[in-house]
Order: structure tokens, then C-alpha cells, then sequence
């Protein structure tokens, strides 16, 4: 009898710990939603992808007013009550169905925070976000998030199945468009040559895929989704030459007919953009071309030249 009841005192123990710790977890699930649909908000019905920003200025509020005091701890530095400096400063531009658009600039001008404000992330501090011509303040947060593709350069697998994870982007998807999504992003014959083919567990204890079989599974679950814009943050910034090959064919299936924002490290993946537009501290400080940037020998070709060998701008701009 001693070891039942030893484990039954040592229980009331853990279940007040838990008590504890779910009373500071209701904390941050009963926290007010910083972003949430408008009273007055409308559905985006068959988004065709034209995305406007206008005179858009952002930055980040005051960690005071977005933190939960309970959960700082004795001693933490007291929060700022002031909002953060600039990060973006009157931005402006269009991108339609089918055009490109690349987002270059130094680390810290403001590429990945320009791109969080299309999904509502964040709500831009004065400006507008149109999709459609609709503001996206206006729009249900639900008919916005199916209108936007996002690949990222570390997509995230649940510990789940391949094609548990390809329907999250699409619940009712047949087998049929699984499997055309996985074809037209180039991971179907890897899919296939695993011993459980699409049932093949994935994540942290499962089959360890690398990063470009990743970056294309991400890219099929965008396909899969068919959204009318899609978002590509750093989408081939780790990745070898071959793999990289690789993923940008899929991604030219993945951005065919969609309004495209591709943030970009690697200047050479978006050589091929309809337009470039150049950050710097938070403005647009150039845009145009490939070619065009490069001629005008402003900061576009500066960050060129600085990624290549002397001589390969005048080689690229032929």
C-alpha cells in the first residue's frame, strides 16, 4: 500500500502545479484579440489577386499595451510605453494576377513587415492594404486568410501524416488533387519512393524530410489551396543549387496567374520579377527591373555586386 498512496499524496501536488499553470494559460487564451473582423466586415468572394498598398506607414505598438503583466516575472525590465520607431514609411504600389513582385533591401528595412500586413498580422499605424480594392480591415479575417498563400524559408509539418499535412491547406481535397498539387511541385516521385508513400508520418519523430523536399511540400499545399496571392518569404534562402532548381520550377507553377510578393536574399532568384521594388529604412528608395536597377548603379546594384563576383552585374544585365 505505500507506493499508491505516496503517488496518491504526490498527486494534489501535481494537480494544484497544473492549476496554476492553467490559470496562466486561460490568461493568454481570454486576452483580447489585437486583430478581429470588423462588425460591419464582408466576405471576400473569389479574390482575384490585385493587391495595393497606399501611403502605408507602420510600426510596432507599445509591448506595454500588447503584454500580459502576470506573465513578465518579478524583475523584468518595465515595458515601453511607447510604440516602436518606423519600420515602414509611405509605402506605395500595385501588383496584379500574374506579375511578380520582389522586395529586396538590407536586413532590417522592413521586407517581412511589409509582407505580415497583406494576412492582417498587424494592422498598418496609417495607410491602406487593398485586396480586391477591398481594405483588408473591411474583409473577413477567415475570406482574406483563404485568398493568401504563404511559403516561408523553415515551413512548419505537423507530426502527422504527408497528406494530413498537404489538407490542412484544403480539408476536402480527393486524392486526385493531392497528388496533381505534389506532381506540379516536384515532390511527388519522393512521396511515392517512401515505404508508406502519402501516409508516411513526418515531423519531429517521423521521416525527417530536408530542406527542399520541405520547401516543395509547402509549396504543394499552397497549389493545393489555390489562393490569389501568394507570399514568399526567403522561400530558397538555405537551399543548394540543385535543390533550389528544383524548387524554383515549382514555384513557377505555384505563382502562374497570382498576384506574387517575393522577399528575396538571393538577388539572383528574382532577376526574372516584373518589378523590384528596393527597401531602405522602411521606404522605397528604388524600384523598376533587373536591368533597369542595375544600370541606374543605386543601391540595387550595389547589393548585386556584393553577392558576386566582380563583373557579374555587366555579365547579367546582357
Amino acid at each position: 500500500l505505500y507506493s499508491p498512496l505516496t503517488d496518491l499524496s504526490s498527486a494534489r501536488v501535481d494537480l494544484l502545479t497544473a492549476l496554476v499553470s492553467f490559470e496562466r494559460c486561460f490568461e493568454v487564451l481570454d486576452a483580447p484579440l489585437p486583430i478581429a473582423d470588423a462588425d460591419d466586415a464582408v466576405e471576400l468572394f473569389n479574390p482575384r489577386g490585385i493587391l495595393e498598398f497606399e501611403d502605408v506607414w507602420f510600426r510596432y505598438p507599445a509591448a506595454s499595451t500588447v503584454s500580459i503583466a502576470s506573465l513578465e516575472g518579478e524583475g523584468s525590465d518595465a515595458l515601453s510605453a511607447e510604440p516602436s520607431a518606423w519600420i515602414l514609411r509611405g509605402v506605395s504600389f500595385r501588383t496584379t494576377p500574374g506579375q511578380i513582385t520582389a522586395l529586396v533591401g538590407p536586413t532590417g528595412a522592413g521586407k517581412t513587415t511589409l509582407s505580415s500586413l497583406v494576412p492582417r498580422l498587424y494592422d498598418v499605424t496609417s495607410g491602406v492594404v487593398r485586396v480586391d480594392g477591398h481594405d483588408v480591415r473591411d474583409v473577413t479575417l477567415a475570406s482574406l486568410t483563404n485568398a493568401i498563400g504563404v511559403v516561408t524559408q523553415d515551413p512548419h509539418l505537423f507530426h502527422d501524416s504527408i497528406v494530413a499535412n498537404l489538407r490542412y491547406a484544403r480539408p476536402g481535397a480527393t486524392e486526385d488533387e493531392i497528388v496533381s498539387a505534389c506532381r506540379a511541385a516536384r515532390i511527388h516521385n519522393t512521396i511515392a519512393g517512401l515505404p508508406d508513400g502519402y501516409d508516411t508520418v513526418v515531423g519531429e519523430r517521423g521521416y525527417r524530410m530536408s530542406g527542399g523536399e520541405k520547401q516543395r511540400l509547402a509549396i504543394a499545399r499552397v497549389l493545393l489551396k489555390n489562393p490569389a496571392i501568394v507570399i514568399l518569404d526567403e522561400a530558397t534562402a538555405h537551399l543548394d543549387s540543385e535543390t533550389e532548381a528544383l524548387v524554383q520550377q515549382a514555384l513557377a507553377e505555384a505563382l502562374e496567374g497570382r498576384a506574387s510578393l517575393v522577399i528575396a536574399h538571393r538577388l539572383s532568384t528574382i532577376k526574372a520579377a516584373d518589378e523590384i521594388l528596393v527597401l531602405d529604412r522602411g521606404k522605397i528608395v528604388e524600384r523598376g527591373d533587373h536591368g533597369d536597377l542595375l544600370a541606374g548603379g543605386g543601391v540595387y546594384a550595389e547589393l548585386y555586386e556584393t553577392q558576386f563576383a566582380p563583373g557579374a552585374a555587366d555579365e547579367a544585365a546582357s
